[in-house]
């Protein structure tokens, strides 16, 4: 029994050793996938997204360094944010393409993903992006993100605004900020390929969101346009907002989401009406203010 006894005190040592000897592989080769691998920073704008903020940064607690740029919110966003990183950057909102540029500048990883408040990266682009940082050559300095849309209760897949790409996985030090608010757009000085994994985008909380939202872009888009030197006149008023809704509904296959898809399609022809409109109130109080 003594010898018995032994013998399987034995083995248990030696099982003990070999988990230990396991364990230490595993460590050793995480460590190695760390260091062959790029560093990766994301980096989120935001203002008052307590609702959002959480889902969105869940699903890039993988990378190297997360940046948040917030705008002073009063709500618990920063708070929020602060269980993910110390690197939280407020400042007063100079527009969306000032702003992300911003937020590009304070990043130190070799590449840059940016998201925004209500955008997540799906478990399936997660791993290709890790995969790609895994194996980059130098070849490709951009990756578009195909974004599918979550509204009016589904996920935008046979239509209307899908597919959208839009370039949000870069290479630090190839990437520049531009675009006119508030449309803003990285700009890439190299090559530039698709992913295939998908940035999912809960756009909308509901229809009343989704037309205040509208409102805001719309004045923005205007006075953009203004900046530039565009006016509005009787055509651009009525005919854009047309060719807007047949755009949205017929060419890009609204249609396909159903009645969703007519709603969305007006709502779209809304926002031209919208911005164009605006744009000619602002030529028209231009015009008064010069005569006074």
């Amino acid at each position: 029994m003594l010898n018995e006894a032994l013998l399987i005190a034995a083995l248990l040592d030696k099982a003990e050793e070999m988990d230990f000897f396991l364990r230490r592989c595993i460590v050793s080769l995480m460590d190695a996938s760390k260091k062959t691998r790029r560093s990766v920073s994301a980096f989120v704008v935001c203002f008052n997204e307590e609702a959002q903020i959480r889902r969105c940064l869940e699903s890039v607690k993988w990378c190297d360094e997360i940046v948040i740029i917030d705008s002073h919110s009063t709500d618990n966003t920063v708070a929020l944010c602060r269980e993910y990183t110390e690197r939280i950057f407020e400042r007063p909102w100079p527009g969306y393409v000032k702003q992300k540029r911003f937020g590009l500048e304070q990043c130190t990883g070799e590449w840059v993903l940016n998201l925004d408040a209500d955008e997540e990266v799906s478990p399936e682009l997660k791993q290709e992006v890790l995969t790609m940082l895994e194996n980059d050559k130098g070849e490709v300095d951009g990756y578009m993100i195909s974004r599918v849309v979550f509204h009016l209760g589904k996920w935008w897949r046979k239509g209307g605004w899908y597919p959208e790409y839009r370039l949000r996985l870069c290479r630090r030090e190839k990437t520049s900020w531009g675009g006119e608010d508030p449309h803003e757009k990285a700009i890439v000085n190299g090559g530039v390929r698709k992913l295939k994994g998908e940035l999912l985008h809960y756009t909308y909380s509901d229809l009343s969101h989704q037309v205040r939202t509208l409102n805001n872009y719309s004045q923005q888009g205007a006075e953009s346009m203004w900046r530039r030197g565009r006016r509005a006149g009787g055509v651009s008023i009525f005919l854009r907002p047309v060719a807007r809704f047949f755009k949205f509904y017929l060419l890009r296959k609204g249609y396909r989401e159903g009645f969703p898809g007519l709603l969305v399609a007006f709502l779209e022809a809304y926002y031209d009406f919208l911005k164009y409109a605006k744009l000619w109130e602002i030529e028209r109080k231009s015009r008064e203010a010069k005569q006074e």
